[in-house]
């Protein structure tokens, strides 16, 4: 696991603000990714998988879009541009490459000449291998609720956008660590990506515990006139900046709502559209959200309250570390830097998953 990272107290105790939220209340997992070396037994986003050697990897068959963004590249091209920009140097000149990488990039160009010589490929008319978003165990993120006796969720994704909603295709799998015997050395990757965002960069996970309430827009008419009382916020003191009297309820939408970022649980993020609840299609049991897969962890502008104390001095100073932005650990980005959301059956985890982009 990766080292401690703690969500700031937020700027307002809400429930003693409007102590009618305090029943909705949900328990969520902040995972806070950061970039790293995870191996197949830690929990990760976008790192290996703990993948039985004997079972076949997953692919997608759907179709493929062939709109050329200018943006395609192989993953491992994606990630070798990475640590290249992390090493930019002050003059302009580019970095140097290391041997490991002269290697790594003289094999992904042999691979990409076999390719070629079996005539230009055209992901759309093969199964196209998924990339790694998510291994979570369940030591780590106790608000999982895998079927039987599986201890450890696997989340991949292909990383072509689909009509109609352009957005990746997701797979999830459960599984018992403990029944993994040989494991995958070598997965499949694919020919090429849409777009960088959708190449998670492997990263080790520092799970915190915290309490979430609603985004605004899940809250009933009446609750949200109740933000809207200016009143009401000044008479329990708690002092927030009059520059929110016009729009109370934007200072509860920005700090005390639910939590942005990569998270298990919790309550949903909206913003693309008013809230959507999802049904399962099997039993038509309404689904619950399971993982936030987040473009951003925290909001550039007042939103950096979220970022974790350990982080607030690089969001104040919007510093970069290795050249990369820190509240952009990851590097997906979905939609238009937005969300996707995977939901769950919650009364059966083996029912079909469904994934929404906000």
């Amino acid at each position: 696991m990766g080292s401690v990272r703690t969500t700031p107290p937020r700027p307002v105790e809400v429930t003693a603000v409007f102590p009618e939220l305090a029943p909705l209340a949900r328990p969520a997992i902040r995972l806070h990714p950061r970039p790293g070396a995870p191996s197949v037994r830690d929990s990760s986003v976008g790192g290996p998988l703990l993948w039985p050697a004997g079972e076949p990897w997953p692919h997608c068959d759907d179709a493929h879009l062939h709109v050329d963004s200018g943006f395609r590249r192989s993953p491992t091209e994606v990630r070798l541009q990475r640590r290249l920009q992390a090493r930019w140097r002050p003059d302009g000149r580019p970095p140097a490459l290391t041997p490991e990488e002269e290697a790594l990039k003289e094999r992904n160009a042999a691979w990409l000449a076999e390719r070629l010589d079996a005539g230009p490929p055209r992901p759309a008319d093969c199964p196209v291998p998924m990339l790694p978003v998510a291994q979570l165990f369940l030591r780590d993120i106790p608000l999982l609720r895998p079927p039987g006796q599986a201890d450890l969720l696997q989340i991949l994704w292909c990383p072509y956008e689909h009509e109609p909603d352009y957005k990746p295709a997701t797979a999830l799998f459960w599984r018992a660590a403990a029944e993994v015997g040989d494991i995958l050395a070598a997965p499949p990757e694919p020919y090429e990506a849409d777009y960088p965002g959708y190449v998670p960069e492997p990263c080790v996970l520092a799970p915190e515990a915290i309490t979430e309430y609603p985004n605004s827009l899940d809250l009933s008419p009446e609750l949200q006139r109740t933000l809207e009382d200016w009143n009401r916020w000044q008479a329990a003191g708690a002092g927030v900046d009059s520059s929110y009297a016009e729009c109370p309820r934007d200072f509860y939408s920005i700090h005390l709502g639910n939590a942005p970022g990569w998270k298990v649980g919790g309550w949903p993020p909206w913003g693309r559209t008013d809230p959507t609840p999802r049904y399962c299609a099997v039993c038509q049991a309404p689904m619950a959200p399971l993982l936030t897969i987040a473009s951003w962890e925290w909001d550039g502008g007042e939103g950096h309250t979220w970022a974790p104390r350990e982080d607030q001095a690089a969001a104040l100073a919007g510093s970069y570390y290795a050249g990369q932005d820190p509240s952009q650990p990851t590097r997906v980005e979905v939609g238009s830097a937005d969300n996707m959301q995977i939901y769950v059956c919650p009364t059966s985890p083996e029912h079909p998953h469904t994934d929404l982009i906000q």
